[in-house]
């Protein structure tokens, strides 16, 4: 038997803050890791997806190190105040949850791509993530292409099959179409590949500890 503690609710548009018409990161630096352009568009053989798992500085660290990833970005995304600041997300009067933008090469990444969110994470945790508490940090994937949607789906129905037969709660994480929202308004230059900046810096993985077998695949290789 799981037990969930109560979840913030989230804002409705017409109560969320104003946020401004120019982004916030106009000139960001090189990728500190890859040392390419974080928020150039994607490339010829190149995809995008935007991932939500909790507090995105340690979801960016893991995903810049996974083979394939191109490039990575952290902002906000799936609310509804555009280019705000992370201190206006952090209200909970945005609607934004802490985003991860993962650019990568080729469909070869992807379930390695989507089994290590499902993994670095608790799905299964409402707006929420351990201490960390508030609609932004809900779980959400927000695709581009129907592929991702396809397996981000598909991946999601595996694991929560997992989940439920250890007895944990279902998964609650959203799966969106990029297109249907507002879109990725990129975070302050201090966030992005943040504990490269800050090695010792905050890392919040509230994991649920069960492997996710991808679609077709049988479980695959633990990362750790």
């Amino acid at each position: 038997m799981f037990i969930r503690r109560t979840a913030p609710s989230m804002v409705v548009a017409e109560d969320a803050l104003p946020g401004r018409g120019e982004p916030i990161l106009v000139h960001p630096a090189p990728h500190l890791k890859l040392g390419t352009d974080i928020l150039a568009p994607v490339g010829e053989g190149q995809a995008e997806i935007f991932l939500a798992a909790g507090c995105y500085w340690g979801v960016e660290e893991i995903m810049w190190d996974l083979p394939g990833v191109v490039t990575t970005a952290v902002g906000f995304m799936g609310g509804f105040t555009p280019n705000p600041t992370y201190g206006e997300v952090c209200t909970g009067m945005t609607g934004h949850t802490e985003t991860v933008r993962v650019v990568y090469s080729g469909t070869d990444p992807l379930p390695l791509i989507l089994k290590t969110f499902w993994e670095c994470h608790d799905p299964t945790s409402l707006n929420a993530q351990g201490n960390d508490v508030g609609t932004q940090y809900r779980s959400a994937i927000f695709t581009t292409t129907p592929e991702q949607s396809r397996l981000a789906t598909e991946s999601r129905d595996a694991y929560d099959d997992v989940l439920r037969a250890a007895g944990q709660g279902p998964i609650v994480t959203q799966i969106v179409d990029a297109n249907q929202t507002t879109g990725f308004f990129p975070a302050e230059e201090d966030h992005q590949q943040y504990l490269i900046k800050v090695p010792h810096g905050y890392r919040c993985h509230a994991k649920t500890g069960m492997a996710c077998p991808m679609p077709g695949a049988g479980p695959l290789a633990d990362l750790s």
